[in-house]
């Protein structure tokens, strides 16, 4: 009994830092989406993702810097890292 809850947090920690979610995914939804704040959207930042669409991308410069992010892999998905990178 013991061992089923070592290996249930074992699972929950392996799904908690993958989310799913695509660096290239992000990268081509930041270049042509990007200042409509949807890569924000993707990788799970829904506040910022509605501010970067009011400023339609902080008047580009917002826009600008999260695509470099995202190149980088700096801006990672809210909850965990990405799952396939550039």
């Amino acid at each position: 009994m013991k061992d089923n809850k070592v290996e249930k947090k074992e699972v929950t920690s392996y799904a908690a830092a993958y989310s799913g979610k695509s660096q290239t995914t992000a990268l081509l939804l930041s270049i042509f989406l990007g200042g409509l704040g949807v890569d924000r959207f993707y990788l799970g930042y829904t506040l910022l993702g509605v501010l970067k669409l009011i400023t339609l991308g902080g008047f580009g410069i917002w826009y600008i810097i999260d695509l470099v992010m995202i190149i980088t892999g700096d801006l990672q998905p809210k909850n965990g890292s990405y799952s396939k990178t550039l």
